[in-house]
């Protein structure tokens, strides 16, 4: 065999083998998207609702379309050392990125329930991506399904974070600071 019709098979086999590997990499089912897969952290924390299980529509109650108030919030596993919570609502489809629903911090570790339309004493509520502190229910366009995260996390201090503080502030000042977490995703579709 001369030495460029060698080479030309070097280059195939190659080629072959690429393609194999980036099938079998892009094939696979993508990972679920939460804190405990991000970080690395064990999954010792869990957020829970009686009124909707994770993965399941979130009911209108807690939507634009009601009330618009919190969903009653089961939290469980706070790790050992935890000095404080942090939880937010998140929006993972808006049109112009992740868009803030509710931030609350300072939520004592021990709070095992926060009950519908309330929250516990002496917590923080910032500034979310409506310019209110309060919760701010899923409303997305209508048609649209839209995934939104509640998710929780154990701080090892208790944060110094005026009412002003917005989500950019927050994860800041939670940066190396978070000893574990949870989420519990819940889907929205609006009413025409």
């Amino acid at each position: 065999m001369k030495r460029s019709q060698c080479f030309l098979a070097f280059i195939l086999v190659f080629l072959v083998l690429t393609a194999i590997v980036f099938a079998i990499r892009f094939s696979r089912q993508p990972k679920e998207e939460t804190y405990q897969m991000e970080t690395g952290l064990p999954k010792a924390m869990e957020l829970t609702s009686p009124a909707f299980q994770n993965n399941q529509n979130i009911p209108s109650k807690y939507t634009c379309d009601g009330e618009n108030v919190n969903p009653p919030l089961k939290i469980s596993g706070a790790p050992e050392g935890a000095k404080s919570l942090v939880l937010f609502l998140d929006d993972h489809d808006a049109p112009q990125g992740i868009f803030n629903h509710w931030l609350v911090w300072n939520i004592t570790p021990s709070v095992a329930l926060i009950g519908e339309n309330s929250l516990p004493k002496g917590v923080v509520k910032g500034l979310n991506d409506f310019k209110e502190r309060s919760y701010s229910g899923p409303c997305p366009p209508a048609g649209e399904i839209h995934r939104y995260y509640f998710k929780v996390y154990a701080l090892d201090r208790v944060l110094k974070l005026g009412p002003n503080s917005k989500r950019k502030d927050l994860d800041k000042a939670i940066s190396d600071r978070v000893l574990g977490g949870a989420e519990l995703t819940g889907f929205y579709q609006k009413n025409e």
